[in-house]
């Protein structure tokens, strides 16, 4: 048997009914739908959380979680047809990609998962895919950034013996905006001033965050540098764009890293009405922090 763990830490009680701990899925080759279910209606909840943060205007963001195991996902997405990756993943060989459908509203999904989403099977080699879709889908292709998608998930997965992976693309306002001023397209200076002010955001993003350059969405440019960025931050500042998130855990861990991120921007943005009035906490309290929480930060 192989065995699938989602592990939920808060997150799990604040979106699903279970206790805190970890879920486990002992299943055969062929996930069962079960547990389909269950990631369709975390993907559903997920996306009606980013819309309520006001993080998803429209049709913006994309979401997807990848598990290594084949699915059993037919009794959702019975229509198939094969189509060309955008990039190679030999290394996901037999895995499906759960992900939203271009131009589809995030907070639809969890009354309409079918019609919002597809199941993506990596065939052998990694360059062909089986593409699912329901009857009643309302795209004719996944999200035009299922390149970076891909290639972080093929980029994480191979490198690492994780079996679910997730990724959240969204736009909230006060990141995206800040990201429209130049010196916050600086890493350092980005880092520097927007984890200094409260003691979560320096434990849950002990790295920082990638900063990128805007570069056009869902070009191949976009691609590779957001998957290198990747290998080194959780999350990933889109220059005038937005950001994008990647879990091992659950599509939940990579929720949190988006709101973490949200509210550390809200704080740097009142900081700038007022004048930049504050320093924050101070740097050797920051590095405290760390160091009683056992976290290797690399910002301070």
């Amino acid at each position: 048997q192989s065995i699938f763990y989602v592990q939920y830490r808060y997150a799990a009680s604040r979106f699903m009914n279970v206790p805190l701990g970890t879920l486990l899925y002992e299943v055969n080759e062929i996930m069962d739908s079960n547990a389909v279910r269950q990631l369709i209606t975390e993907m559903g909840r997920v996306g009606k959380h980013l819309s309520e943060m006001g993080a998803t205007e429209g049709a913006a963001g994309n979401i997807s979680i990848c598990v290594r195991d084949r699915l059993d996902i037919e009794e959702f997405f019975p229509r198939m047809t094969i189509i060309d990756l955008p990039q190679a993943a030999p290394d996901l060989a037999g895995a499906t990609i759960l992900v939203t459908g271009s131009g589809r509203r995030l907070r639809e999904i969890a009354e309409a998962p079918t019609a919002n989403l597809a199941g993506v099977v990596v065939q052998e080699g990694g360059r062909k895919a089986c593409l699912f879709m329901s009857a009643d889908s309302h795209f004719k292709r996944v999200t035009s950034e299922f390149n970076s998608h891909l290639a972080i998930h093929h980029d994480q997965m191979r490198a690492r013996p994780i079996q679910v992976h997730a990724v959240v693309h969204a736009q909230p306002k006060y990141v995206t905006f800040l990201s429209h001023l130049p010196k916050y397209q600086d890493q350092n200076y980005f880092n520097n001033h927007l984890l200094r002010w409260q003691p979560e955001t320096i434990i849950n993003l002990p790295e920082g965050s990638g900063v990128l350059p805007f570069l056009l969405p869902g070009s191949n440019h976009l691609m590779i540098e957001t998957m290198l960025s990747m290998r080194d931050h959780q999350v990933v500042v889109w220059a005038q764009h937005g950001i994008i998130a990647r879990a091992d855990e659950s599509i939940f861990q990579a929720l949190d890293l988006v709101e973490y991120l949200e509210t550390a921007a809200q704080y740097e943005a009142l900081n700038l009405y007022t004048g930049e009035a504050s320093s924050g906490i101070e740097t050797e309290h920051l590095r405290e922090i760390a160091e009683i929480w056992q976290v290797r930060q690399k910002v301070f």
